[in-house]
């Protein structure tokens, strides 16, 4: 399983990004494995901000909610995370993840980050 994240950049406070996670593999599906976007900022331990399970529902953190949706489009096999009304605290590297669990054995795969930048 390969995740190709994108669609970070620089804002302003009160402004939008679309991050996209692309997930490559076969027979990995989107649609089938619960799918994570973590977020890392500088100095910080990396944490959990947004889910969507196999069956589609979502989670997300406190923080974010009201302002964060996850989702996803099982014809591309992507998943998204629609970041409005940022805040300068939602500044770091966002990470798309999902895991596999084989023979009781957990994997966890990660996409590559990309850099969200809001300024105040």
């Amino acid at each position: 399983v390969q995740l190709q994240a994108s669609g970070g950049g620089s804002v302003q406070a009160g402004g939008s990004l679309k991050l996209s996670c692309y997930a490559r593999g076969n027979p990995f599906r989107v649609s089938r494995n619960a799918m994570f976007w973590y977020r890392q900022a500088p100095g910080k331990q990396r944490e959990l901000v947004a889910t969507i399970s196999s069956g589609g529902s979502t989670d997300l953190i406190n923080s974010v909610k009201g302002r964060f949706t996850i989702s996803r489009d099982n014809a591309k096999n992507t998943v998204y995370l629609q970041m409005d009304s940022l805040k300068p605290e939602d500044t770091a590297v966002y990470y798309c993840n999902t895991y596999l669990i084989n023979r009781g054995t957990r994997t966890d795969y990660w996409g590559q980050g990309t850099q969200v930048t809001v300024s105040s």
